[in-house]
């Protein structure tokens, strides 16, 4: 890319300087892509990936303020800021020295007014990003669909209660997928934005469940047919825009995905965000989609909890990015999926230099938890711990409970023979004196 044609101009690749200063925030310090850990290079164990509609779409508007961010990269007709927007993003990911990015089909090209004019525009514009991505090697973590901005998707996308909003929605569908196999993307995200409801009395949410699980097994089949080699992934959240959406957490859309016969198909990408939106610690869906092999994917970001909506903060506290790569190191990573930065600089961050300042800090912040989380596994002494607290289940009776041999009948008799169990401490704050030495 010709001097001219910088977007960032007199910002170079991002350097690792570990002993850099407080006051250095355009380095990294703690994220060095190359250094090993327990057999991988850090950059295989955080798979970085830049969001395309936060970092390069957004505008710093809310609902109650107008505009603040003002980019190069947005002037123009729809299809010539796109074309900006795409070199601009390539320029920002060789320069952070990142391997990934994703994105919604209309934050790549711009809607027209047909679905056929929205496929030309799409064409034209994921062929510059492929150019892109095989000049600089930066590759597609994951593609989804926009089915929950336009008008059309007001009462939802799958959901709807009009088969032909669903049929559109199934023919955008079907022209993400195909543009994900052109760009080589190893995940495609489905989220439900309008699938739920605002009131129950004009709901009925049985048919919307069912009509739903067919949409997801029509892609399915679509996705076998054309032999495109991705995992599949649903990003639960509670609430927003939706008074009640069908995904509300990690839980309910394992037990939809079950209860559908959905589950070897789909695994689960999980924001933090919408974790505590739900009324869930930060890593509280992390984990629990891991402990039922369902983790596929991360979107890195945080929120305020204490104002009850969807920030889309750069995640910068240690503690949680922390435990976040002890349940990812412990599944032994997360790819094809990884850790994607779902975020924004706020409103009033309006500088290009901003940009680079969260991604990098957030980034840092990752690496930070990486190198805690593998501190805490190698010396093995909180999950010494946890498994002394579970050793009654590692022989006898206990054995069988966890084999799934015993009967009720066995625990009757256990029962008689030893009387009242004897209570241990569950030592709650020795735990967490002990995963502070960490931080």
């Amino acid at each position: 890319m010709s001097a001219q044609e910088e977007f960032f101009a007199g910002i170079s690749k991002i350097p690792y300087v570990p002993n850099a200063g407080p006051a250095d925030v355009m380095c990294f310090k703690h994220y060095n892509a190359e250094e090993v850990f327990m057999g991988k290079t850090m950059g295989d164990w955080l798979r970085f990936s830049v969001c395309y509609w936060h970092s390069f779409c957004g505008t710093g508007a809310d609902p109650f303020g107008f505009q603040t961010l003002h980019r190069p990269w947005n002037e123009g007709t729809p299809m010539e800021a796109a074309k900006k927007r795409v070199r601009a993003a390539f320029e920002f990911f060789t320069k952070l020295g990142v391997k990934y990015y994703t994105f919604h089909d209309r934050d790549m090209a711009p809607e027209g007014s047909t679905l056929e004019e929205s496929n030309r525009n799409l064409d034209e514009i994921t062929d510059v990003a492929l150019q892109l991505q095989n000049q600089t090697g930066v590759g597609v973590l994951w593609v989804t669909c926009n089915l929950f901005a336009h008008s059309r998707y007001m009462n939802g996308a799958a959901t709807n209660p009009d088969c032909h909003v669903l049929a559109y929605a199934g023919a955008q569908v079907k022209k993400g997928l195909d543009i994900a196999k052109k760009l080589g993307a190893q995940n495609f995200v489905f989220w439900g934005g309008r699938e739920g409801f605002h009131s129950i009395l004009n709901s009925d949410v049985g048919a919307e469940l069912k009509h739903m699980a067919n949409f997801f097994k029509m892609a399915v089949q679509y996705k076998e047919k054309i032999g495109l080699n991705c995992q599949f992934l649903i990003e639960p959240k509670p609430k927003e825009p939706c008074k009640h959406q069908y995904d509300y957490d990690a839980m309910s859309v394992i037990a939809f995905l079950k209860h559908y016969d959905l589950e070897k198909h789909f695994k689960l990408n999980i924001e933090p965000n919408h974790t505590t939106l739900a009324g869930h610690s930060y890593e509280h869906d992390i984990v629990m989609a891991s402990s039922f092999g369902m983790l596929g994917s991360v979107d890195s970001n945080t929120g305020s909890p204490d104002l009850g909506w969807d920030t889309d903060q750069f995640p910068m506290d240690i503690r949680n990015t922390t435990l976040v790569m002890k349940t990812i190191i412990e599944q032994g990573g997360i790819q094809p999926g990884g850790l994607n930065f779902d975020a924004k600089v706020r409103r009033e961050s309006t500088d290009l230099v901003d940009l680079f300042i969260a991604h990098i800090g957030a980034m840092d912040a990752f690496a930070r938890g990486l190198r805690n989380a593998v501190r805490i596994i190698q010396d093995g002494l909180l999950s010494g711990l946890v498994k002394e607290r579970y050793s009654s289940y590692s022989h006898g009776l206990g054995q069988r409970v966890d084999d799934g041999s015993a009967t009720l009948e066995d625990l009757e008799a256990y029962i008689k023979q030893n009387g009242e169990p004897k209570v241990t401490s569950g030592k709650q704050e020795k735990y967490e004196t002990i995963f502070n030495h960490y931080i």
